[in-house]
C-alpha cells in the first residue's frame, strides 16, 4: 500500500508553487534540542554529534566502535535524516571508566563537536524539539504558462508573483501553524510498513524484532490519523474548535474533553489549547458527538487493520491536529544565475514533521529521490 501524500487536504490549498530540496546535506539542516542541563558528571558520557550524508544508526555504530562498548549501552534520542547536516546528542555508558581518547576519533563526515559527563542515558524521544534550516531552490510556478510574449518581462513579473504568493503562504503558517500530519517517512518505503503491519495482523509474519513491530503498528495509527485530519483540513475544522472536540495544551501530551468553558474558543484562536485526533486501538472515540462520529466512521472502514490493534493489546492515544512552527523565520538566498532559492528556519515539538511543514509551503522535489517525484 502507498501513502499518497497529495491525496491528503491542504490547510492554505493546494499550492502553486514549487521547488526542489536536500540538492546539498547543507540545504537541510537538524539541531537537537533538550529542555534540561547536562550535570557534568556520572557514568555516561554525552557527545554532541554533527554528521553530513551519514544515517544515525551507522554514526551510533562507530561511536560504540569508539568508546569499545557494546552498541547497547549508546543512547540517541532519534533517527535523523541522512541525507542532511545534523547535529545530534548521543551518551555512551562508560561506569567506572576514563573517556575516550577525542583524538582517535577519525569517522569521515562525522565530527564530535563538544562533550560532557552525565547521571543517565539518553532515552529515545527524550528532546524538547529539533530545528530545522532548511533551503529549497529553483522555486518557480508549479504550472508554467508558455502563454506570454513578452519572455523577459513575463520572467520578471513571475519572479515577483512567485514570491508574492509564498510570502503570503508563509506568513499564515507562521501565525497559524499547520496540519501536525505524520510525514512519508512514518510509513517507509512505498508504504512497507503498512504492508508489513498487514502480514503482521493475517499472521503471516511469525518472526518480527519488537521494534520493528512497534513501527508497523505506528504506521497504521497514523495512517489512520492522517486520514482523520484530513476530513477536518477539508472542512475548515482542524483549528477551530467543535461541540465534543478532544483538546491538548500547548507544549504538552496531556488531553482532556471540551466541557463548554467560555474561554476555550479564544485559547484555541490563541493556539494555547488545540483539538486532537484518534490514535486508534479498538476503534472506540475518546470524543463525542460529530468528532466521535468522524473518527468511528474511518476507523470502521479498516476493520481488519482495528481488529490487529486491538488483538495486539494497543491503547488509544490522542495527538493534536495542528502544530504551530515555532521561531518561523523565511529569507531569500541570492544566487548567481537569479534563480529563487528560499531559507525556512523554525523549530519543532518531537513527533512533529518537517516535510510536512514544507508540504504546506510549496510543491517539493526530493533531489535524492530515485524519481524526483513530488513530495507533497
Amino acid at each position: 500500500m502507498q501513502t499518497n501524500q497529495s491525496l491528503l487536504a491542504y490547510a492554505y490549498g493546494v499550492p502553486l508553487v514549487q521547488g526542489v530540496y536536500k540538492v546539498l546535506p547543507e540545504d537541510f539542516r537538524v539541531e537537537e534540542q533538550i529542555g534540561y542541563p547536562l550535570s557534568g558528571d556520572g557514568e555516561h558520557l554525552w557527545c554532541w554529534v554533527e554528521k553530513t550524508g551519514e544515517n544515525t544508526d551507522w554514526v551510533l555504530q562507530q561511536l560504540a566502535k569508539w568508546a569499545n562498548v557494546p552498541s547497547s549501552r549508546v543512547g540517541v534520542a532519534g533517527q535523523k535524516d541522512r541525507h542532511a547536516v545534523t547535529r545530534q546528542w548521543f551518551s555512551i555508558q562508560l561506569p567506572g571508566l576514563v573517556n575516550p581518547d577525542f583524538a582517535a576519533f577519525n569517522v569521515p563526515n562525522v565530527r564530535i563537536l563538544k562533550w560532557l559527563r552525565h547521571g543517565r542515558k539518553l532515552q529515545t524521544g527524550g528532546l524538547s524539539g529539533n530545528k530545522f534550516t532548511l533551503v529549497v531552490r529553483d522555486v518557480q510556478n508549479h504550472v508554467q504558462d508558455d502563454t506570454q510574449d513578452d519572455v523577459q518581462g513575463s520572467a520578471q513579473s513571475n519572479v515577483v508573483k512567485v514570491q508574492n504568493l509564498l510570502d503570503t503562504r508563509l506568513a499564515c503558517i507562521a501565525q497559524h501553524g499547520v496540519p501536525n500530519y505524520f510525514g512519508e517517512q512514518r510509513f517507509g518505503h512505498f508504504g512497507h510498513n503498512l504492508k508489513q503491519a498487514q502480514r503482521l495482523f493475517a499472521g503471516e509474519l511469525t518472526r518480527v524484532k519488537p521494534n520493528q513491530k512497534s513501527l508497523y503498528l505506528s504506521a497504521v495509527r497514523s495512517q489512520l490519523f492522517n486520514l482523520m485530519l484530513s476530513e477536518r483540513v477539508a472542512d475548515g475544522s482542524w483549528n477551530q474548535l467543535l461541540a465534543g472536540d478532544v483538546l491538548q495544551l500547548e507544549g504538552s501530551n496531556k488531553w482532556f474533553l471540551e466541557d463548554g468553558s467560555a474561554n476555550l474558543a479564544q485559547r484555541m484562536l490563541d493556539l494555547d489549547v488545540h483539538p486532537t485526533g484518534l490514535l486508534a486501538s479498538d476503534g472506540v472515540s475518546q470524543a463525542e458527538h460529530s468528532v466521535k462520529v468522524l473518527e468511528e466512521r474511518v476507523c470502521a472502514q479498516y476493520p481488519d487493520w482495528i481488529k490487529g490493534l486491538t488483538q495486539l493489546g494497543l491503547k488509544s492515544d490522542r495527538r493534536a491536529l495542528r502544530v504551530k512552527p515555532l521561531d518561523f523565520s523565511w529569507h531569500w538566498l541570492p544566487t548567481p544565475d537569479k534563480n529563487l532559492m528560499l531559507q525556512v528556519s523554525f523549530t519543532l515539538r518531537p513527533g512533529s514533521y518537517a516535510t510536512m511543514v514544507l508540504r504546506e509551503i510549496m510543491h517539493t522535489l526530493d533531489a535524492q529521490a530515485p524519481t524526483h517525484a513530488a513530495n507533497a
